[in-house]
């Protein structure tokens, strides 16, 4: 279709609306001379003069008569592809599955709130939750998830991302751990403790060991678990150190999340990178009314729980 300029369908629509190239050069926003020079084109794509003078008037020939209907519907039609649409989200109507993708730590901080806070707007609403093994983005892709949260910068490049809130690594001990009465929690005594951490891959060193091998120590893991809950269960009931973030163990709309009791945390004893914790999705749903809802609802949430700073 390079030899054809869909332009010139809706200077048509107005031209056999109007019947006078001045009406609809001021309908359409352009001067006279540009109206008639695309008058000029329709006569010449049509083969058919379209509109001829009539005393001081112009009267449409027979051929314009015939397509002013069909043409007014095609540049509406047209026209309405090309235009935003504009819905009202009916809530208490709608009848959807959101699926989200998440990890045990955020399922257990805020699912639940999320889940109240979707039934109270849309009562027929539905949260499914499947657990997140890995980032990779193909469920997003061919639409298996909706959602899907994660650290900023692991889905795929042409996703949709927004925060969600920041967060940090932490230690925790159960309350008599040793290393709480001992004095100053130093890098050496963090180190020579047992550790359990979190990782979902064969290798489960972090930027904590890096920190730790730049002043010549290395810290002994005993236990990986695929979970920051999992991780503090076994630190409440040993003497191993969980290394967690400071979400899992509460927040404004939790307090104390259910694995924390019994744990003491403290700050780390090096300096390690934030992380940001991000909802992504596909572009092909980011102007989707219900989606936006959704998602919004959960940004709204989080950041409630969690104030970004």
């Amino acid at each position: 279709m390079a030899d054809i300029d869909l332009n010139l369908l809706t200077a048509l629509d107005a031209l056999l609306d109007e019947t006078s190239v001045t009406g609809a050069a001021r309908r359409l926003g352009l001067s006279a001379s540009a109206m008639s020079r695309t008058l000029a084109r329709l006569r010449a794509a049509t083969a058919d003069p379209l509109l001829v003078r009539a005393g001081r008037h112009l009267v449409a020939t027979p051929r314009a008569a015939e397509l002013r209907e069909q043409v007014h519907r095609l540049a509406r039609e047209a026209q309405a592809v090309l235009r935003p649409v504009v819905s009202e989200l009916d809530l208490a109507a709608l009848n959807q599955t959101f699926t989200i993708r998440a990890n045990e730590g955020f399922v257990d901080l805020f699912v639940a709130h999320l889940s109240a806070a979707l039934l109270a707007e849309a009562p027929n609403a539905c949260l499914r939750v499947v657990p997140k093994l890995d980032a990779d983005a193909l469920p997003l892709r061919e639409g298996y998830i909706d959602l899907d949260v994660g650290l900023l910068g692991t889905s795929g490049p042409e996703m949709r991302t927004t925060m969600l809130f920041h967060d940090r690594f932490v230690g925790a001990v159960r309350n008599d751990h040793p290393i709480l009465t001992d004095g100053e929690i130093t890098a050496e005594r963090y180190a020579a403790c047992d550790h359990v951490v979190t990782s979902r891959r064969r290798g489960f060193r972090g930027p904590i060991d890096h920190a730790l091998e730049e002043i010549g120590l290395e810290r002994t893991i005993r236990v990986v678990v695929p979970g920051f809950p999992d991780a503090m269960r076994i630190a409440r009931q040993s003497d191993m150190v969980a290394l967690v973030t400071k979400a899992c163990l509460g927040n404004s709309l939790t307090g104390e999340a259910p694995a924390a009791a019994g744990l003491t945390w403290f700050e780390l004893p090096l300096a390690t990178p934030g992380i940001t914790v991000c909802a992504m999705w596909h572009p092909r749903l980011d102007a989707d009314p219900a989606h936006r809802w959704m998602r919004e609802t959960l940004v709204s949430l989080c950041r409630t729980a969690i104030p970004v700073n």
